[in-house]
């Protein structure tokens, strides 16, 4: 007579293993509930916005996104293009390309400047109708505040950049003759003043 199979002993930490929903979640979906649900919201508003926006002059608001959407793929992006080519041209020394992080030490301002030039277009070139009653300001200040802002944020990236090649800088510069290590008659070796 076969005897029956006694049940397999579970630990108390596999079944909670077995168990454990979040880590399931994860191994199906990719990332954790908490990231599902803030996307599902951030839809939800997109969403409830697109209907507000869509209420008024539909028509013109798709031709818009649309418009924006073949500007930016066919005019802006070979721009980008030419301009981070010169940039990297600009930085590389000779037979060696330029490193990526210093390339980004310009393209975070101009990509910043840009984009408020984007923004505030009308106002920087001074098109006063309707945009100077909404802002309540006088239209002539935009285009100096704009330049203002700019070389503001170049000017942050170059002491940024200064900053952090401060050291290397230093280590490379040659030492002064009277620092230079002198050999140690005694030993051989060369020793600091």
């Amino acid at each position: 007579m076969r005897m029956p199979r006694p049940w397999p002993r579970v630990s108390l930490r596999d079944l909670r293993r077995h168990l454990d929903v979040r880590r399931r979640f994860r191994r199906l979906y990719g990332e954790s509930p908490a990231q599902l649900l803030i996307l599902l919201a951030s839809f939800a508003v997109c969403g409830y916005a697109g209907v507000r926006l869509l209420a008024g002059e539909w028509p013109l608001i798709v031709l818009w996104f649309v418009g924006a959407a073949v500007l930016h793929d066919l005019v802006l992006v070979p721009l980008y293009t030419l301009g981070d080519r010169a940039v990297r041209t600009a930085l590389a020394r000779r037979r060696r390309p330029a490193p990526r992080a210093g390339v980004n030490y310009v393209r975070v301002p101009a990509f910043l400047s840009l984009l408020l030039l984007l923004v505030y277009w009308p106002l920087v070139l001074r098109t006063p109708e309707p945009y100077e009653p909404a802002t309540a300001l006088d239209i002539d200040v935009f285009l100096g505040r704009w330049l203002l802002i700019t070389a503001a944020l170049f000017a942050i990236s170059a002491a940024w950049l200064l900053i952090r090649t401060w050291p290397e800088l230093w280590s490379r510069r040659p030492r002064a003759p009277w620092r230079r290590p002198r050999p140690d008659r005694s030993s051989g070796r060369l020793s600091d003043p």
